[in-house]
């Protein structure tokens, strides 16, 4: 089974996020970047199937020099090899496209994506790469299993669980429930060596047209003063919840 792990290069969620350029330009000054916890999901998921089903695991990811570090790490995690494509990943539409060539070159049986990137939220792209590959797909991925050809993958739905039946090729969108936060993977030493030595291929977009820009960033409203209340003062808390929170 060839597996292909879809592998976006996101600001990590402790980093201090500002624009430049009249809040039109994301400021990367500064900012550490990671693996989208989406996609490391899937990427831990795809190692499973590796060690016991004696899978290939390639990653990919669509951006510029900079991403590097990101498959790097994704390899020293245990990706046989990483494939880069060289374009700025803005618009979902694009990201889809060159990510769906991909598929159809290499031939993949399973594509495994993260519901979405904690940068942009679109949560559009894997859906895109299913419809453009012929593949099935299956959101919003919480557990799978695959025999053979066949697949049967669990999801999460509004007040429960979905498990279906698929087959191969197959695209599912991940999350947490795919693997626990406690079976994610930090690479030791001997991971990161064999990183250096293993194929990071930089290949050149298809032409596709960018269906969107973003016109501008705009921060959350900062957050309200904090008021402290003695525990032992309620009458003072019933009064500001009553007549400044307006709550009661």
């Amino acid at each position: 089974m060839k597996i292909l792990v879809c592998i976006s290069h996101v600001p990590d969620t402790t980093s201090k996020i500002n624009f430049t350029e009249g809040d039109t330009k994301f400021d990367t000054n500064g900012v550490q970047f990671v693996i989208n916890p989406n996609d490391e999901f899937g990427l831990t998921r795809a190692m499973w199937f590796k060690e016991k089903q004696s899978a290939s695991v390639d990653v990919v990811n669509v951006g510029g020099a900079e991403t590097e570090p990101t498959l790097r790490k994704a390899l020293a995690i245990g990706a046989d090899k990483a494939i880069r494509v060289n374009a700025e990943a803005t618009d979902g539409f694009f990201v889809a496209k060159q990510l769906a060539a991909v598929v159809k070159d290499g031939g993949y049986d399973l594509v495994i994506a993260g519901r979405e990137s904690i940068d942009y939220n679109g949560g559009m792209v894997p859906g895109m790469v299913a419809e453009l590959t012929g593949a099935n797909f299956v959101n919003t991925c919480i557990g799978l299993e695959v025999d053979g050809t066949s697949a049967t993958a669990v999801r999460e739905i509004d007040g429960g669980k979905e498990t279906s039946n698929t087959s191969l090729p197959l695209v599912i969108a991940g999350q947490k429930g795919l693997v626990e936060e406690s079976d994610l993977r930090i690479p030791n030493m001997r991971g990161i060596m064999m990183a250096r030595k293993k194929p990071l291929t930089v290949i050149d977009a298809v032409d596709a047209a960018k269906e969107t820009t973003a016109v501008k960033f705009e921060k959350p409203a900062p957050k309200g003063a904090v008021k402290l209340v003695d525990a032992d003062n309620i009458d003072e808390l019933i009064n500001l919840l009553h007549n400044e929170a307006k709550v009661i």
